[in-house]
């Protein structure tokens, strides 16, 4: 272990972990495509937002803009296409932006959090504590905390991953979301009561998932971009046939950004219980009010709102709803 944080200390060096806004000193050159520009983007809540954007010149581009550091941001040819993930700091930076294979044949330079989250994505069976512990200082440790183990991780465990944080991480958004996060989660616990909400149908009507409690509810957080909770699908189907005349509800919340498209999945995979959304994609308000960091994810409530068991997947949804409302005739 100690030749380990050794390890890590020397790579990292003296990190500044409290972000301060700088000029960027970001310069590059771009591969395997025709694009006129080069976009420079801000992550946030799993998104990325267009902050900048330079042109491509002889095939290099530069910025200059004044942001946060360090912190992740995105560098993109297509915005509507997911970046290349890439952490800044207030040294010089040099990118070769290819966006080949989702732009995994791109090079960074000159970031040492760069290097810290290519090494973690490398890594295998990475134990999050230890991870933190090592790099305490790093804001990669606060990123990967929030987006790669807040959904894995109880409201405890969160709370006791953030205590390992530098103090110099305590006030970043992403820690003051993870502390967000463990409230709403130790709310959401198996035996307390399902937060209700009302939101939009496809066709514009609002509808109240309390007025939709009959028997056992299904609260069923998907989206139509989202590949394993197309897989998934299948599965809540049959689920769904087999013990609706029973008891058994659903109503689905979608996470979707068009509506066409929402519409589009609910046909294709022969959805046909109750749908909302308010297509604002990891904005969701719903999601939000449920704590959800990743999807498919679910909560099973009764009739009267308590929640009953959480995120139920392939056979152990169909073994729980046999276990309470019997085998379907």
């Amino acid at each position: 272990m100690k030749k380990i944080l050794l390890v890590f200390a020397l790579f990292l060096g003296v990190v500044q972990t409290q972000a301060q806004e700088s000029n960027l000193q970001l310069k590059g050159t771009v591969a395997d495509t025709v694009a006129q520009y080069v976009y420079l983007q801000k992550f946030h809540n799993k998104m990325f937002t267009t902050i900048d954007s330079a042109k491509v010149k002889d095939g290099n581009f530069s910025f200059k803009t004044k942001v946060k550091t360090p912190d992740l941001y995105g560098l993109s040819v297509n915005t509507e296409s997911s970046p290349l993930y890439v952490f800044l700091e207030k040294d010089p930076i040099t990118v070769k932006l290819s966006p080949k294979k989702y732009y995994t044949a791109s090079v960074v330079e000159g970031s040492a959090s760069q290097d810290l989250f290519e090494a973690y994505k490398k890594s295998k069976d990475v134990e999050i504590s230890k991870f933190i512990t090592e790099n305490p200082k790093s804001i990669v440790s606060a990123y990967v905390l929030y987006r790669n183990w807040s959904y894995r991780l109880t409201p405890e465990q969160i709370t006791q991953n953030i205590a390992l944080l530098d103090k110099s991480l305590q006030n970043t958004t992403y820690v003051k979301e993870l502390k967000e996060l463990a409230v709403v989660l130790d709310g959401l616990a198996v035996g307390k009561k399902a937060p209700d909400f009302t939101a939009n149908d496809p066709d514009g009507k609002p509808v109240r998932l309390y007025d939709n409690l009959k028997g056992y509810t299904l609260v069923d957080f998907w989206a139509s971009w989202c590949g394993p909770c197309r897989k998934e699908n299948p599965n809540i189907v049959a689920a769904y046939k087999e013990f609706h005349e029973k008891g058994f509800n659903i109503v689905g919340i979608s996470l979707d950004k068009k509506k066409e498209n929402w519409i589009k999945g609910i046909k294709d995979d022969n959805l046909t219980w109750t749908h909302v959304s308010d297509l604002l994609f990891w904005n969701s308000a719903v999601a939000k009010l449920y704590g959800v960091r990743a999807i498919p994810g679910n909560y099973l409530v009764d009739s009267k709102g308590i929640i009953v068991a959480k995120n139920l997947h392939g056979e152990e949804l169909q073994s729980t709803l046999k276990r309470l409302l019997g085998q379907a005739n």
